[in-house]
């Protein structure tokens, strides 16, 4: 069976994937991942074959430092350029399909593969590393809030949220215009497939999310797609001797999620009294601290004494995985969840929303961090749980029924 993986979105999107996609190889299926031309290199050496969806979505929707405004974009700019980058991705995500697939797996930003698929005859599953349903569990994840409504008020305002417009919509009409497909909203689809119980496999530990009472019989939680490992991967020699060098540090990095200044950073876990790995630049920082590249969180994060990040899917996933006290400072949509995940499972202190983060205010919450056994206790306690998990298997058994 030829399945591909439709994946417009950031390297946290896409990593968890090519994870999935090496899992799924070994079992004999044939798997092909579309997403952006930086991730190329990760889809590749995963064992996929990559297949190309236009632009660069994580330089489109990173943050400035704290405080600072986005320069010369308005709110119309930014909505503008993503519906643009959708669209390119659904035209992508066509080509992607000529190229050949059986089944196609789309995430939570790719609506129009439903749209290819039916057009090409072939089943579409749903593959997220977030909840889209609307639920009483949580608020909606395009709130860029974890603040719950209370469970009518979840559910009401994650369906008025759902129904709402986004930026795929148009792309998905041209597409299905295109295709020579009955004229049906991005909207309407996806109610039509939530009342047939369509399946959506979700990527998410049900130790960190519960498999939610109100869901439909069709979503899975399936359990994490961890990241394939490269095997002769080496880490760098300046990393290893730094981190011999001295007390384990803590690791620091947003991801493609932010832009934040190193000497802010230093200045934070300055005030906390540890030495510190900073992501994103490379070389030496002082005494106290390095900067790097990309390095497997796998190898790194069990090293460390504890994690400061934005709260992605993949980071937190990570994270517990480790079994590493963590700080959230979430930016955007589905952050603010998992980081309150963190802070309500007891991995970790109340999260820092990012439009507020300080210097003074990070340095205090890595103290806490570092400094409260609980905090270590309780993380050792859900990696024990998270690894006795195996997020493959639900997939595997969706696919085999098709």
């Amino acid at each position: 069976m030829r399945v591909l993986m439709v994946a417009p979105g950031t390297r946290g999107d896409v990593a968890p994937m090519a994870g999935l996609g090496s899992r799924l190889q070994g079992r004999g299926f044939e798997v092909a991942i579309a997403a952006n031309p930086a991730y190329a290199p990760l889809v590749v050496d995963s064992g996929c074959e990559f297949r190309l969806l236009p632009g660069d979505l994580a330089a489109l929707i990173r943050h400035p430092a704290p405080g600072a405004k986005i320069q010369g974009t308005s709110v119309l700019d930014f909505w503008r350029n993503l519906r643009e980058y959708m669209d390119d991705a659904a035209t992508g995500t066509l080509a992607a399909a000529e190229a050949g697939a059986d089944v196609i797996l789309a995430n939570s930003v790719a609506p129009y593969a439903y749209d290819v698929a039916e057009a090409f005859g072939i089943p579409a599953l749903g593959a997220h590393l977030q909840p889209t349903e609307p639920s009483a569990a949580y608020p909606p994840v395009l709130m860029n809030s974890a603040r719950s409504l209370g469970s009518l008020g979840n559910r009401i305002i994650g369906e008025r949220a759902s129904a709402g417009p986004a930026p795929y919509d148009a792309p998905s009409a041209r597409l299905r215009k295109a295709l020579g497909l009955k004229k049906e909203s991005r909207a309407a689809g996806e109610r039509r497939r939530r009342k047939a119980s369509a399946t959506v496999l979700h990527g998410v530990s049900p130790t960190v999310l519960p498999r939610p009472a109100d869901w439909h019989s069709g979503l899975v939680m399936a359990g994490y797609w961890w990241p394939a490992v490269k095997q002769d991967w080496q880490p760098p020699a300046g990393l290893v001797d730094f981190l011999a060098d001295g007390p384990p540090p803590v690791f620091v990095g947003f991801g493609s999620s932010a832009r934040i200044d190193p000497e802010f950073i230093l200045e934070a876990t300055s005030r906390a009294g540890v030495r510190a790995v900073v992501q994103g630049v490379e070389g030496s920082l002082g005494p106290d601290a390095i900067g790097i590249g990309s390095v497997p969180h796998e190898w790194l994060f069990p090293r460390m004494a504890a994690v400061v990040h934005h709260a992605g899917a993949g980071t937190t996933a990570a994270g517990l995985r480790a079994g590493m006290p963590t700080v959230g400072v979430p930016v955007y949509t589905d952050q603010p969840l998992w980081a309150s995940r963190v802070a309500a499972l007891g991995a970790g202190p109340g999260p820092i929303p990012y439009k507020k983060l300080t210097a003074e205010r990070l340095g205090e919450a890595i103290n806490q961090a570092v400094n409260t056994p609980s905090y270590a206790q309780r993380a050792e306690e859900l990696a024990a749980r998270i690894a006795t998990e195996d997020g493959t298997v639900a997939v595997v058994e969706a696919l085999r029924r098709l």
